[in-house]
Parts: C-alpha cells; sequence; structure tokens
C-alpha cells in the first residue's frame, strides 16, 4: 500500500498513482460530480486524502466490474449513507447482473452468426465471399447487426460505423460527418 506524503494530501499525480486511476479519469470524475471537487493548494493544485483515494480505488473497481457511471454513483451514495440496507446495494448488482446476462446472450449470437459466416467461407483465391455478401445484405434487427430484441426495442449503445470509417464531431457547427481511415 503506498504511503501518505508527511502532510497526508496528495497531488493528483500522487493520487492517481495511489489508486490507479489515471489523473485525466479523476478530472473527468470531478468533472460529472461523481467524486467531490478536489481541495485545492494556495497555489491551486488540487489535493487528495486517503479517503478521496479510497473512493477513487471502489470506482476503478466497480468500473472493472462493468458498472455504469449512473449505477456506480448509486453505488457510491449506499456505500457512504451508514443507513442504507445490504438488500438496496444487492439491487443494483442484481440489475447488473441482469445486464450482463442480456449482454453475454448477444455476444454469443453474434459470434454463432460468425462462425456460420466463417464456415460458409470457401477460403480460397476465389473473389466471392460468403461473408461480405452477408453483410452487404445485413437485416438491421438482427442480432448479427448489433441489435438485440427486448422489450421490441433495440439494446442500448449504438449502431457499430462501418469497418474503416468514424465518426467525428465537427465543433463548430456540432454536425457528424463520416471520414474515412483509409483502413479496410
Amino acid at each position: 500500500m503506498n504511503q501518505l506524503p508527511p502532510s497526508g494530501l496528495m497531488n493528483i499525480g500522487e493520487a492517481a498513482h495511489a489508486s490507479s486511476v489515471s489523473a485525466k479519469l479523476i478530472r473527468y470524475y470531478e468533472s460529472i460530480d461523481l467524486i467531490p471537487k478536489a481541495g485545492r493548494t494556495e497555489s491551486g493544485y488540487r489535493v487528495y486524502a486517503e479517503a478521496e483515494v479510497q473512493t477513487l480505488r471502489f470506482i476503478k473497481r466497480a468500473r472493472g466490474l462493468g458498472f455504469s457511471i449512473k449505477q456506480i454513483g448509486q453505488l457510491l451514495a449506499l456505500w457512504h449513507d451508514r443507513s442504507r440496507t445490504s438488500a438496496q446495494v444487492r439491487s443494483v448488482a442484481l440489475v447488473h447482473i441482469e445486464e450482463l446476462e442480456t449482454k453475454i446472450l448477444e455476444l454469443r449470437a453474434m459470434a454463432n452468426t460468425l462462425r456460420k459466416l466463417a464456415d460458409s467461407c470457401h477460403n480460397d483465391k476465389r473473389p466471392e465471399c460468403p461473408i461480405l455478401d452477408d453483410l452487404a445484405k445485413a437485416n438491421p434487427s438482427s442480432p448479427a447487426h448489433g441489435l438485440a430484441k427486448k422489450g421490441g426495442k433495440p439494446a442500448a449503445g449504438r449502431p457499430l460505423a462501418p469497418a474503416g470509417s468514424f465518426r467525428r464531431r465537427n465543433g463548430s457547427s456540432g454536425t457528424s460527418r463520416t471520414m474515412r481511415t483509409g483502413r479496410g
């Protein structure tokens, strides 16, 4: 375990090292109010006590388990609330387990679809490719397209961009455009 400096306070770099959370993420968590704004020195540098570092470790562990930022906010509030019940915490965990299990089913369906496509490939020097043919005619509601039917709605998240492209936000007008990366 990392020792605190003699003052008992750490700058952002030391807190990042002690918590294994990058300084950039620490600033981000502050900006979205997941963690309180850090105290500041007279010269304006952020300072953190062991309690804040422990909170950062908590967040890192929760992120490692796949909890969303919103869920982590709920868990942090419960962690700090000594009048909470374990049932409240368990409820958040069970909702997350259900989300993970749904995602696992979606990933298995995608893997099975890709496996079938790969099995249908001739694996020779001909240009005909059943994999590319299938991708070109993909049905937007199929699991292979990244959408899962749950209550008749697509799964959370955005559809994937075409291979070799990405979306860039135009800072001045806020409009989106697709740019080619040249990789295929």
